[in-house]
């Protein structure tokens, strides 16, 4: 059997780990992606961890008929499907945006596994589709999917139920939604991690750009919400933990006889404040981080954090890395950019 895994979106973030967890486990990964929202630097960093070059191709995944090339090339075994805008604040902003690449990707990706009978499909979701939880803040597989509160978090919960009408009509297909809870941290090399076009969106790197002084100060959407002390508190998981839970889930699938459709939180079950973060990073580096206490953001939601139960159940896996690695990971991978 041919092991090449199709990487939509693999010069990003969560992506290049997840090309580094596939080559461990022995697939090829085959990167697909016209790097509007990554940066070359992740591929010689790619080429440092893994001895040798990644196969990349620059295609843009709403373009059908390169895409449908790929497929043609590689006679893929499995899709993770990453390639999609993923920051809540600029999606309320840019909604259309947002809806034309992430959806019409999607729908691209899910009638070419259908049309070359690709069998193992993983989908990179996202803990919004479950909304502001109503009562506990512990959400599970079980908990009801609410409305969410972002344009980003609309295309994910439209994406899963595109991928649920789809597989009621291709049911020999094999299906998985990983529910991310909060991506951070970086490899622990150091040469590939986070690196926001413009500026970021996502905590951790401003935490990490401001102390290095790329940032003036970081901004802590507000501080008033029902909290232990005020701010938004998410389910922060390193990124390497969610790199291998991909290379898990694509090998469940690989392992099963018939078709199926299936949901699995990624995260630590635990949750941390974004004022935690900021006293953890002072901690850990010793680096003074100027923060300035602003208003509520848009889209974002009060508290969440994963019971992730399922995914070690299922799929054999569990996070083993934890916020303070996260952050040293991080901070390393910072001082290394600012040696480029």
């Amino acid at each position: 059997m041919n092991k090449y895994i199709l990487v939509t979106g693999g010069a990003g973030y969560i992506g290049s780990h997840t090309v580094v967890a596939l080559q461990k486990q022995g697939f090829i990964p085959v990167i697909a992606d016209d790097f509007r929202n990554a940066n070359p630097v992740v591929l010689e960093g790619l080429r440092h961890i893994l001895g040798h070059e990644t196969i990349v191709h620059r295609v843009d995944i709403c373009d059908k008929p390169a895409m449908e090339a790929l497929f043609e090339k590689y006679a893929f075994t499995g899709v993770i499907h990453f390639a999609a805008y993923k920051a809540v604040g600029e999606s309320v902003q840019k909604p259309l945006a947002y809806y034309q690449n992430n959806l019409v990707g999607l729908l691209n990706i899910l009638a070419l596994i259908e049309a070359f009978e690709v069998q193992n499909f993983v989908f990179s979701s996202s803990c919004t589709v479950y909304g502001e939880p109503q009562g506990a803040k512990e959400v599970s597989e079980a908990t009801p999917k609410q409305l969410p509160e972002s344009p980003y978090g609309y295309t994910k919960w439209m994406g899963e139920q595109i991928i649920a009408d789809f597989h009621r009509s291709a049911p020999q297909l094999k299906l998985m939604n990983l529910r991310y809870f909060n991506p951070v941290g970086a490899h622990p090399s150091a040469r590939i991690g986070e690196f926001p076009i413009g500026k970021p969106n996502n905590l951790l790197p401003f935490v990490t750009q401001t102390a290095i002084g790329k940032q003036a100060h970081l901004t802590v959407f507000g501080n008033d919400y029902p909290t232990r002390d005020g701010s938004c508190i998410r389910d922060y998981i390193h990124v390497m933990d969610l790199a291998e839970a991909h290379v898990a889930a694509l090998t469940y699938l690989m392992n099963q006889n018939e078709g199926l459709l299936e949901a699995v939180n990624i995260g630590t079950g635990e949750g941390t404040s974004v004022l935690e973060i900021v006293k953890a990073f002072e901690r850990i580096t010793g680096q003074p981080l100027p923060h300035v206490l602003g208003p509520r953001r848009a889209g974002d939601v009060i508290e969440i954090y994963a019971n992730a139960t399922k995914g070690q159940e299922l799929l054999g896996w569990k996070a083993r890395l934890s916020i303070d690695d996260a952050i040293k990971d991080a901070w390393a991978w910072e001082n290394y950019l600012a040696t480029l």
